[in-house]
Formats: structure tokens, C-alpha cells, sequence
């Protein structure tokens, strides 16, 4: 019973706007409260490290690349490193790893972590209530590169949610804090600069994405073990689909749904019994989706941690707007972009950092056109000056750069030091 209650109160606040700005304050107020409380009795570990990815949701993207190598490399085996999630009895295993503990994302001594910790690895925003001091250093990975607008970007054309418009002060918040970003391009460099709203504190290191490692040092025995793993036969071709979310696909109480966009009969149909679709939803979609009919056929794979793992083992990418495919085109396999909503989302909702047209990939926008697409693309694809051309801005660097990354912040001359330019 006081689950339950616990439960509509909940859809009720997230269903009533004022009612949830006012929760979310005095929720904002508690955490800062109490982790101000922790933080005044906490001194800063020069060798303790917070990890987080998306929110604790996961162990994966480039959070998870720099904690493996700072395991592989001895010259961090004294630093203790601390995991943040909201399931933690799922990832308990990664204390295995020496020095490592896994924390329950938003109790007593998860702030407590943030407060001990000197480093702070998140590629999303900080937790409610977290507040940086000066001898702490915030290393801000992000989760991609993007095409639709992002941060203090977004245009407000009347679309945007009272969740957005905070997101818009948190990210402006956040730039005049965060001390380091690793970067895969210039192109990536301007933008997410713009997106923050960036600090002359703030130091980009162009080096490559850390999340990125993984498709560079992919072995064909990793490969077999993943479709193994995922129950995909190793005869089949993969396609993985994974679409973005929409700021106008909102639902008080719920939050951000995707309504599928696609005939799953008539890709079954068309396609044949040659290809398996992973479906891979954006983890801030809420809603879950039903695939039952379509076994052997479609796989929701929206709650795997590793999406590198997915771009290894699919032969070709289906998305829209998602910054999927600028991570997928570093494999040089082919893409097809299906935008049923172009006009919407450019005029509409997020626009766009440049033009579709320099997309490496077939643009479509008719769904009944998608199974002939797939089969011609894959007949007919090659790596083409297209492509070569995409790759060369936005993925410049073609090799690991974790190591790289990691030297340039913790070396010695660095710990404690902040640019006062």
C-alpha cells in the first residue's frame, strides 16, 4: 500500500508542471543540504576517482574506456575508483577489479564519494545536489557528437518541456565548471563549446573519444562472443536500429516515449530470414515496446550496456538523428538514415549543426521505401570519397586515445593545477 501511494504520487507531481518545478527545488535544496553537510567533514582524496554513466543507468560509454585502462595501466593501481548505479547489485562483479567499488547511485555513500573523490568522470550532468570545490576536478566525456542541437543550442520555438528549459541552465551551469572534455574532432570542439556555453577553465583535449577505444581494438573472436551472447546466429546479417528521442513526443507522468516508425511486418517480409534487427531506443525514451511477434527477428537490446558491443556485431545502421552513426562510420560499414520527420525536427524542434546532406548514407523519408533500400545498400555499398570525406571531419583520429586522455589529467604536473587563463 505505501508503495502504491508512493507510486501516484509520484505520476501525480510528474503530471502537474507546477507541482513538479516545486518538487524538483525542494529535492535540489535537500541534496544540496545534505551533501554540503558530508562535504564540510570530507577532505579531497588525491587518489580517488567517481564514475558515472548516464546517470548510473550503465557501465559503458567513455567513463567505461578510461576506468579500463586506468585497471590496465600499473601507474594507477593505487587509485581507488568508485562505480555509481542505480542497480549496483548488477555490476558488483567489476570489484573484481582491485581498488574498485560499486555504490548505490544517490545514498549516503554515493555523496560521500563525490565528496572524497579529487576526480569526477560522468558523461552526462552532474547528480542533484553535487557541488564542485576548487581542488576538485570535473572531466566532462559527454555522449557523442552531434547533429541536432544540443544545450544552450536548442532553439525555443514553443516545443520545449519545463524539463528542457532546466536542462538549458544545468548545462550553462555546468560550463563555467567543468575543467577537462576529451574531443574526437574540431568540428566537436566548436559545438560542444557553444552547447555549454564553456569557461576559460575548461580544457579540450582533442585527442579522440575514449568511448570509441573499443571499435578500434575489436577482434573477430570478441565478435563471435557478443552474437553468442546475444543469441544471434553467426550466419545472419545484423542490422541495428536506433533512433533518437523527440522533444514533442512527451508524456506528463511518463516522460519521453518513441512511437515506432516502422513496419516490422514488412521488413520480416521483404527482408527475409537472412538479417536479425537490434533495436536499440535512447535511454531517455520511458516507454518499453513489445516485440513478442517478431522473435528471431527483432531483439530489443535498449537495455544492453555497451552499445560498442552492438556496432561491432551489426553490419549496417539504421537512425535519424542520433549521434550514433558519427561513432558507427569509425567501422566504415553502411548507413541509412531514415528521417520520416525531417522538416518537424529542423523547423520545429532541434535543428540541426549541418546539413543532411553531408550525411554518409542514403536519406530517406518514406518508410515503404526502407526493406529496398536495405537490400540495395547492402548489394551496392563502398566506402566511397563520401564517406572518406565525412570521416576525416568529424572522426580524424583512428586510433585508442584512453591513455592519452589519462596522462594529459593525471599527470603529476596537472594534479591540483587549474589553467587561469
Amino acid at each position: 500500500m505505501k508503495e502504491k501511494s508512493k507510486v501516484l504520487a509520484k505520476k501525480l507531481i510528474n503530471s502537474t508542471p507546477a507541482l513538479k518545478e516545486l518538487a524538483v527545488g525542494v529535492y535540489g535544496w535537500m541534496n544540496r543540504r545534505r551533501y554540503q553537510n558530508i562535504k564540510k567533514h570530507t577532505p579531497t582524496e588525491e587518489k580517488t576517482v567517481v564514475f558515472e554513466s548516464f546517470l548510473g543507468r550503465q557501465y559503458g560509454c567513455s567513463p567505461k574506456a578510461l576506468f579500463l585502462e586506468m585497471v590496465r595501466d600499473p601507474a594507477y593501481a593505487e587509485y581507488t575508483k568508485l562505480w555509481m548505479f542505480t542497480r549496483p547489485e548488477k555490476y558488483k562483479s567489476l570489484e573484481k577489479y582491485p581498488g574498485t567499488k560499486v555504490i548505490k547511485y544517490g545514498s549516503g555513500e554515493f555523496y560521500q564519494g563525490y565528496a572524497r573523490a579529487k576526480y569526477w568522470v560522468t558523461n552526462y550532468h552532474l547528480p542533484s545536489g553535487i557541488k564542485k570545490e576548487a581542488d576538485q576536478v570535473y572531466i566532462q566525456t559527454w555522449h557523442g557528437t552531434p547533429l541536432k542541437k544540443i544545450g544552450c543550442d536548442v532553439p525555443d520555438n514553443g516545443t520545449l518541456t519545463a524539463d528542457r528549459k532546466r536542462a538549458y541552465k544545468e548545462y550553462a551551469r555546468e560550463g563555467q565548471i567543468i575543467d577537462f572534455l576529451p574531443s574526437p574532432s574540431p568540428f566537436y570542439t566548436e559545438k560542444i563549446t557553444s552547447a555549454f556555453r564553456l569557461g576559460a577553465q575548461a580544457k579540450i583535449l582533442e585527442l579522440g573519444y575514449p568511448r570509441n577505444d573499443a571499435l578500434f581494438t575489436g577482434t573477430e573472436k570478441k565478435c563471435r562472443k557478443i552474437r553468442e551472447k546475444l543469441g544471434i546466429p553467426q550466419d545472419k546479417h545484423t542490422i541495428l536500429y536506433a533512433p533518437t528521442w523527440r522533444d514533442d513526443q512527451h508524456t506528463a507522468g511518463t516522460g519521453y516515449t518513441y512511437r515506432l516508425g516502422l513496419d516490422f511486418d514488412a521488413l520480416k517480409k521483404n527482408l527475409g530470414k537472412d538479417w536479425v534487427i537490434l533495436f536499440r531506443a535512447h535511454y531517455l525514451i520511458s516507454n518499453g515496446f513489445d516485440f513478442e511477434k517478431y522473435q528471431g527477428f527483432v531483439r530489443d537490446v535498449s537495455q544492453y550496456d555497451d552499445i560498442n558491443d552492438l556496432y561491432l556485431v551489426s553490419d549496417m545502421l539504421l537512425t535519424d538523428y542520433s549521434s550514433v552513426f558519427f561513432d558507427y562510420a569509425n567501422l566504415m560499414r553502411p548507413m541509412l538514415f531514415y528521417m520520416y520527420d525531417y522538416e518537424n525536427y529542423k523547423n520545429q524542434l532541434r535543428d540541426f549543426y549541418f546539413d543532411a546532406a553531408e550525411l554518409p548514407g542514403p536519406v530517406i523519408t518514406e518508410e515503404k521505401e526502407i526493406s529496398e533500400d536495405i537490400l540495395k545498400l547492402w548489394k551496392d555499398f563502398s566506402y566511397d570519397e563520401k564517406y572518406r570525406r565525412f570521416n576525416e571531419k568529424f572522426n580524424p583520429v583512428r586510433e585508442a586515445c584512453s591513455k592519452k586522455i589519462l596522462e594529459e589529467i593525471l599527470r603529476p604536473d596537472r594534479q591540483g593545477v587549474r589553467d587561469e587563463t
